[in-house]
């Protein structure tokens, strides 16, 4: 009779403590794939919530520079110039209230609307990081200031109303 290459002993086979990974690799693939995971999300997150706050400052300042350089008197202007920056801010889902405003002007800083005069209207936010509570306000920054500027020239055919 021929003789398998195959053992059929079995009493060799058991030698010691099991030190086998058999059954683990989709533990071990979840566990690594949530580690690596979770803070890469966040990060789409955090740089999302920073993104739309750029462009909402970014767009709120340029409407507002070139509104104020159409307007004819300065009262009109500044207010014509906050209501640009409510509604850029408001399309892009900032509170406005949130926002500082600053207007100011050259060559002639008491007069903003002289004839080939520069407006400069800066808008700053602070962009909240999401998924972070209030109550960590003083342990963590949890916001990330941000500011644009817009210069606008004042047309050199400007009447003055």
């Amino acid at each position: 009779m021929l003789q398998s290459s195959r053992s059929t002993d079995r009493a060799g086979f058991w030698t010691g403590p099991c030190t086998d990974d058999r059954g683990s690799a989709s533990l071990e693939f979840i566990t690594a794939g949530l580690v690596l995971l979770v803070p890469l999300v966040y990060l789409v997150l955090a740089m999302s919530s920073i993104q739309a706050g750029s462009l909402a400052v970014e767009g709120a300042a340029r409407q507002a520079s070139r509104v104020f350089v159409q307007s004819d008197d300065v009262g009109s202007a500044h207010a014509s110039a906050i209501t640009a920056v409510e509604f850029a801010l408001a399309d892009h889902g900032v509170d406005p209230d949130t926002a500082s405003i600053v207007i100011t002007c050259a060559p002639v800083p008491s007069n903003c609307l002289t004839r080939r005069g520069f407006v400069t209207v800066t808008v700053g936010l602070s962009a909240r990081l999401p998924l972070v509570p209030p109550v960590l306000m003083g342990e963590l920054p949890i916001a990330v200031p941000l500011s644009a500027s817009s210069t606008q020239q004042v047309s050199r055919f400007w009447s003055g109303g």
